[in-house]
């Protein structure tokens, strides 16, 4: 089964994506801020999630890492 079709696995999946996109954009800030709009502009907006809601974020990434060790 793909991780898509699994509430956590799909979960594990967006968080991953924003804490990715947050990290280059805070290495590579060009790589991109030049792709704003279009499908690579979904890159853009994941980084920019990352960025304003790090806290949130940081929270639903312990969240989901004691759900996936405890097996709930």
């Amino acid at each position: 089964m793909s991780a898509i079709f699994h509430f956590s696995g799909m979960l594990s999946v967006l968080l991953l994506l924003i804490c990715t996109c947050a990290f280059v954009r805070s290495v590579v800030p060009q790589l991109l801020d030049t792709h704003r709009t279009g499908w690579k502009g979904v890159f853009w907006k994941m980084a920019r999630i990352g960025e304003r809601l790090s806290p949130y974020v940081a929270a639903a990434c312990i969240v989901q890492a004691f759900v996936v060790l405890m097996g709930i």
